[in-house]
């Protein structure tokens, strides 16, 4: 799952946003603290707690826990892990630079720079391992797997092209490199299980996932056809059936993980076809036709807002979650079975403020807020952008 904290070009305040390691809750930081969001019913968006000390810049959950490491944009080289219900700092640490991203699971929390990855033991906070000298990742692309158990942290292993470098984070050894991409990477996100691993580029028109035990290419989509095309996040659902891609368009697409069910004979027909394609046609016009389509698609009502997303069930129905950097959070139900055009059930507004804007059986929110107001204030985090993970 991707986190994003950005400041855009007019002044506006914005928020760091994020989903934690299942979807139970949301992380939301800005200039004034960080909140945390219970999201058990997408109906009313409960405030789970509220800090409103500090500057926050990062904020990730470990999972339900009360376990919450912060970054502040006062220093931002140190991170402080803190125990929210008891208001206590459990311990903190300062790195040679900033600290660009953080990702937590039950066994390892991890704190990415702009070339080295520092891994630490959840248990005890103590530093296990660093990676030094990795290729310049000014954007603290990174991801861990939810699942301890297969433990992998995957980043950039080129500045370049679009290599992933998969790192076992509990023996600590790198484990594979997988040529993804020839453009350099903009997202990654594990599956719920660790063993797939979905890459999305700069182009921003092909996402590919991959295997993580032989790093062979299970699936490619096609997000579309437009150049120049900012990812900004990929999510798997819990099932792992599904992956959503947002970017800076006013679409979020969600891709089926399933392998064809046609018949033999039009399996057959459609062999014959694909060689003659492959037999006259250039490469890249055949690997058009291999690639697979949207399974649904969520039409935003704007575009250029980077986002983060996540799919997951909630009160017994499947929902992809999209909060923005301007703060707000819209909720679309996913049929399963059917797909298509999803949506959009609730919007929430991330502001602290008691009242919320809910939207049932519409594709627009409410009234004035057909569309999201930029919220007054100049916070102005210190980097352009954050894609993760």
């Amino acid at each position: 799952m991707n986190s994003t904290n950005t400041s855009d070009s007019i002044g506006s305040k914005n928020y760091f946003v994020n989903f934690n390691q299942d979807s139970t809750s949301l992380e939301v930081g800005c200039r004034t603290g960080y909140r945390l969001y219970s999201l058990s019913n997408v109906e009313e968006l409960d405030q789970i707690y509220s800090n409103g000390c500090e500057d926050c810049c990062i904020v990730e959950r470990l999972f339900s826990s009360s376990l919450v490491a912060v970054v502040c944009l006062t220093s931002p080289r140190k991170l402080k892990v803190c125990h929210f219900k008891k208001g206590t700092e459990i311990c903190n640490y300062s790195y040679s630079n900033t600290i660009l991203a953080v990702k937590l699971n039950r066994s390892r929390l991890v704190v990415c720079l702009e070339e080295s990855l520092h891994i630490h033991n959840i248990r005890d906070m103590k530093v296990l391992h660093t990676i030094r000298d990795t290729p310049p990742n000014p954007q603290g692309l990174c991801a861990l797997t939810v699942n301890s158990g297969d433990c992998y942290l995957a980043y950039p292993g080129s500045s370049t092209i679009g290599e992933v470098q998969i790192f076992d984070a509990i023996n600590l050894h790198a484990k594979t490199m997988i040529h993804a991409h020839d453009s350099p990477l903009a997202a990654l996100a594990f599956s719920p299980n660790g063993q797939r691993i979905a890459t999305a580029s700069e182009k921003g028109t092909v996402i590919r996932v991959f295997s993580t035990t032989d790093a062979s290419k299970l699936y490619e989509f096609r997000r579309g056809m437009k150049r120049c095309v900012a990812i900004s996040c990929l999510a798997f659902a819990p099932c792992g059936q599904f992956l959503g891609c947002s970017s800076n368009t006013e679409t979020v697409h969600v891709f089926k993980l399933e392998e064809p069910k046609d018949s033999p004979r039009r399996s057959m027909d459609e062999a014959s076809w694909m060689g003659y394609l492959t037999n006259y046609l250039p490469s890249q016009v055949t690997d058009v036709f291999n690639q697979g389509r949207a399974f649904a698609i969520a039409h935003l009502h704007f575009s250029g807002v980077r986002s983060v997303i996540s799919i997951a069930v909630i009160q017994q129905q499947l929902r992809l979650l999209v909060a923005t950097e301007d703060g707000f959070l819209y909720v679309y139900n996913i049929d399963p079975n059917e797909g298509g055009d999803l949506m959009l059930a609730h919007t929430h507004k991330l502001d602290g403020m008691p009242t919320d804007v809910r939207v049932k059986g519409t594709d627009k929110p409410d009234g004035a807020h057909s569309a999201p107001q930029p919220i007054e204030g100049a916070w102005r985090p210190w980097t352009q952008g954050y894609i993760v993970y």
